[in-house]
């Protein structure tokens, strides 16, 4: 059948000559050669039977039967075009993102940065953050709901199946209002019971850490506490209000540097844990979180110390 015989490099180069009126434009606009254009529309009206241009002076014109043939031709380019650009787009829509668990003081300080130099990469690839307590970023990347967890490293018993990569160590602030009364001086620890006191959640990942911190300076006890992981939460209610806020370094640094909230006075440096990228072991990175990867890499190492 002639319609087997077509080719599309026989509908696209008539297309252009048709469309320029000339084989030398059209050799110029496909990128080859005035012999192959010729070529190739003489294929093509051998094919068809019927010649498709005729001289014009100096130039061509089409023909009564080239001219029938072009809304065909034009129009089943159309089309294959259109479909290739719906398969495409199909495809991509269909591509499972890539699916990131990150702490609050990650998401903070890591991620945004971390994501401007992947999304500079142009992988196409659709990216989800999640934000969490550590635990629960966790579970999902064990059930496989996640690729890949930013944050503290687990207690061992926690790791199993797990591999670690150090990025940064990051240490626990008590952090208030600019102008808290704590700042004024006096014993800071002494003075904790007297003020509302925002603490990590239980299944959080630093809350051991900072029991065992307080205790370790004897503070038994707090009489009000308000347990949260909410930064959002956190820093509009300590911005308003002499509550103390014990959360993670990254989370709060830019409050700090603004002015906007102080650290107080206490040396926290024994809370210091390594916080990092975990993988499960036996589910291999595709390319674009290994790209991904290198790019949080990066940010770690622009914006904090390691």
């Amino acid at each position: 059948m002639i319609g087997s015989r077509v080719k599309y490099r026989h509908l696209h180069t008539f297309v252009e000559v048709a469309r320029l009126k000339s084989v030398v434009k059209a050799a110029d606009s496909l990128n080859i050669s005035q012999p192959a254009v010729t070529k190739t529309i003489r294929e093509l009206e051998e094919l068809l039977g019927v010649a498709l241009f005729e001289r014009d002076g100096r130039g061509i014109r089409i023909t009564r039967p080239g001219d029938v043939f072009l809304r065909h031709a034009a129009a089943s380019l159309t089309a294959l075009r259109q479909g290739v650009d719906s398969v495409s787009q199909e495809l991509l829509d269909n591509v499972p993102p890539v699916r990131i668990g990150a702490l609050p003081t990650v998401s903070t300080r890591i991620m945004p940065r971390a994501m401007t130099l992947f999304l500079e990469e142009r992988t196409a690839s659709r990216i989800k953050i999640v934000t969490g307590e550590n635990a629960v970023l966790l579970e999902q990347l064990r059930v496989g709901e996640l690729d890949l967890v930013v944050g503290r490293l687990a207690a061992p018993e926690k790791m199993a199946g797990f591999s670690f990569e150090h990025l940064y160590s990051e240490q626990v602030l008590f952090t208030v209002r600019a102008g808290h009364p704590l700042l004024g001086g006096g014993s800071v620890f002494a003075g904790l019971a007297a003020y509302p006191v925002l603490m990590p959640t239980r299944g959080s990942i630093i809350r051991p850490v900072v029991e065992q911190f307080l205790i370790a300076n004897g503070v038994a006890a707090l009489p009000t506490q308000v347990e949260t992981v909410s930064d959002a939460f956190g820093r509009a209610f300590v911005r308003q209000s002499d509550a103390i806020w014990i959360i993670s370094s990254g989370v709060v640094a830019g409050d700090i540097a603004a002015g906007m909230l102080a650290s107080l006075p206490i040396d926290t440096s024994e809370t210091k844990g390594p916080v990092g990228l975990t993988l499960r072991t036996d589910a291999p990175p595709s390319l674009p979180l290994s790209i991904l990867i290198q790019t949080i890499r990066q940010a770690a190492g622009e914006v904090l110390p390691v």
